[in-house]
């Protein structure tokens, strides 16, 4: 293919990709001496028995070499009213490493691994299969730990954009 078709297919790819509404989570990482994360919308079981979950990280993420030297990570569920959350996560403003953890009520668990306190959901994760795929990561975890909080809507991601999913109303 020569290099339009492929500009066309990929930004024909990017937009289709902006029609499927996602939650967010927010992704952490710390390996004893450095505290990071990153935002992302690409979460996914992948097993029940035992319980696993799928997550997709870029090779040139800063937060990579730090969930790799930890060996387990973090994924939190967003509310509506972390949207704040998952704009420090995505580096807006320029936030790095611990600073993107601002803002927000978090306890570590015993393995180490950052939860948010006000999250709808929260699972701490061993690395068990890492997967290279292009220029990205695709990291199989291990759940250790869930907890599921009360809380109100989701936040979702849609179109480039936050939002939130409301149940219909009961008649």
């Amino acid at each position: 293919m020569n290099q339009d078709v492929n500009q066309d297919l990929n930004q024909a790819f990017r937009q289709a990709m902006r029609q499927m509404a996602g939650g967010v989570c927010v992704i952490t990482a710390n390996d004893g001496q450095e505290r990071t994360g990153l935002t992302a919308t690409s979460v996914v079981s992948v097993s029940m028995d035992p319980p696993e979950l799928l997550i997709s990280v870029n090779r040139t993420s800063s937060s990579w070499p730090v969930l790799e030297k930890a060996g387990r990570f973090g994924i939190n569920v967003l509310s509506r009213e972390q949207r704040h959350v998952a704009e420090n996560f995505s580096g807006k403003g320029g936030l790095r490493g611990a600073q993107r953890y601002a803002d927000d009520d978090w306890s570590q668990t015993p393995e180490g691994v950052w939860l948010s306190r006000r999250a709808l959901a929260v699972f701490a994760c061993d690395i068990e299969k890492v997967i290279e795929h292009r220029q990205h990561m695709l990291i199989v975890g291990k759940v250790i730990r869930i907890s599921v909080l009360p809380g109100g809507p989701p936040l979702t991601y849609w179109q480039g954009q936050y939002g939130s999913f409301a149940p219909p109303a009961t008649p």
